[in-house]
């Protein structure tokens, strides 16, 4: 039996199906830009980019199945990671590609994913969910695609239950070297690819509720860093 999977959110003033860029001026192009580069990838992406980003993918995940409750992954794509999550956890998708959603969904109907509960068509930087909704909030691969990363990571830290924990798994441009120098010429050409080859890490560390209690290189080649912060259990008196 195949799960009956939501593919809009509820209706009501507390959900709207996808974040309209009439209510955000100015970052359009930016996301045209990103669906036009996913609506590329979205025929290949499995067999490309995805396998680079495997093993970032399953270490992550496996991380995610030593907790419990409900789990929002950023940026779901085309549902990779989705098979390996343990069924005690529900898992709620978003992304902003509906090519890949539609790619995440038949897995999910092909597999019998019942713990996938919503893959929804949403802006990471204005998530439609109320605040406190997620045990564990991921987004990998993500922070290098949004146009404005510093109120993603404030959002997920919204929706991220007190006590919570929100985990980054991204590219961080070097600074130095070979791999610095080949990401400083890849980057005028960011809208063909659908990432920031630049992309430091600072533009992460920018939520006062968040702790960092892991930075952890991954394979291959150290490439994608994992990072692991925990909510504050209590807002801080400066919030």
């Amino acid at each position: 039996m195949r799960p009956t999977l939501r593919s809009e959110e509820p209706s009501g003033p507390k959900f709207f199906k996808r974040f309209k860029e009439a209510d955000n001026p100015g970052v359009r192009m930016d996301e045209d830009a990103i669906k036009s580069a996913y609506r590329r990838w979205a025929p290949v992406y499995d067999h490309t980019f995805g396998l680079v980003a495997a093993e970032g993918r399953k270490h992550s995940v496996e991380i995610i199945n030593k907790s419990k409750g409900r789990v929002l992954e950023v940026g779901v794509g085309t549902g990779l990671s989705l098979p390996a999550y343990g069924r005690h956890l529900e898992i709620v998708g978003i992304d902003l590609s509906p090519e890949m959603l539609e790619k995440a969904r038949e897995r999910v109907a092909v597999e019998g994913l019942g713990n996938v509960t919503g893959l929804y068509e949403m802006d990471a930087s204005a998530l439609k969910f109320p605040a406190a909704s997620f045990d564990t909030v991921v987004a990998m691969y993500v922070m290098t695609v949004v146009p404005d990363p510093e109120k993603v990571m404030r959002e997920l830290s919204r929706v991220c239950r007190p006590g919570g924990e929100v985990m980054i798994v991204n590219h961080f441009s070097a600074e130095e070297g070979m791999r610095g120098w080949v990401e400083r010429r890849m980057a005028p050409f960011a809208d063909m690819l659908g990432w920031h080859p630049v992309f430091d890490v600072e533009r992460v560390l920018v939520c006062d509720d968040l702790a960092l209690m892991e930075k952890r290189g991954l394979r291959p080649w150290g490439l994608f860093t994992m990072l692991r912060f925990r909510k504050a259990k209590e807002a801080k008196a400066a919030a």
